[in-house]
């Protein structure tokens, strides 16, 4: 085992570590009372970078390290499709008060905070990350990819109920009524009459952002990658 190999797991450790051993956690609480919010807040987010740049410098140089499997160019084109509603599902979360996320605490005292993409699922970017790294974790078939995109989708789905616990443990009456008309599973609270959904919520523009920024991050693989996304797509 290469040592680039051996640092590339014990980076996707550290990032799994600080996801899901700290965030959400009593460690996460102690670390707060000693240093208050900001500062830890702050500091997550530094230490979050820093163990990207750590993953992915670590992935480039075990490069395929061992390949193990090679996926047929129907499942490739699958996976190139399914990033189209993981974009669509990124830019929801992104130009949505979102109840769940970092900033979210005004959202959930809002009258109505389970509106747009928030009806289909209250994780729409942990769901799009979680996505994401499925569908590099099948289309590369390597170890390292195995490493490198599975620890970004474990910390994805383990998140969730995470990040669901701390806000009902911090505003339980709030959370209740937003956790009864949405779900984590996407579409789950619809097909339950629990919601409904409501494409005007979400609107045009935001489908036509994530197409454009599909079509746009298929097209930087070729200059950041040297991967012929389109080429792949076509033949």
């Amino acid at each position: 085992m290469s040592s680039a190999l051996v640092s590339l797991i014990l980076a996707a450790l550290v990032w799994i570590a600080v996801h899901i051993g700290i965030a959400g956690t009593r460690v996460r609480a102690a670390i707060v009372g000693a240093i208050g919010e900001g500062p830890f807040r702050g500091a997550f987010v530094i230490a979050s970078f820093a163990v990207i740049y750590w993953l992915a410098t670590s992935y480039h140089y075990a490069g395929e390290a061992q390949v193990l499997w090679l996926s047929p160019h129907w499942l490739r084109v699958v996976c190139m499709l399914l990033m189209l509603p993981a974009l669509i599902l990124f830019v929801g979360s992104v130009t949505v008060r979102n109840p769940t996320s970092v900033a979210g605490a005004k959202a959930l005292s809002a009258d109505n905070p389970a509106r747009g993409i928030l009806r289909v699922t209250r994780h729409p970017m942990l769901w799009s990350f979680a996505i994401w790294a499925a569908v590099h974790l099948i289309m590369v078939g390597t170890l390292g990819g195995l490493v490198f995109f599975g620890a970004f989708l474990i910390v994805a789905l383990a998140g969730m109920p995470s990040i669901d616990a701390k806000i009902a443990k911090r505003d339980p009456q709030r959370w209740q009524a937003y956790a009864q008309v949405t779900s984590i599973v996407p579409f789950a609270a619809i097909a339950q009459k629990r919601n409904r959904f409501a494409f005007a919520e979400y609107g045009w523009w935001r489908v036509a952002l994530a197409l454009a920024l599909w079509y746009l991050i298929a097209g930087m693989h070729q200059w950041l990658f040297h991967i012929p996304v389109w080429s792949l797509l076509l033949h």
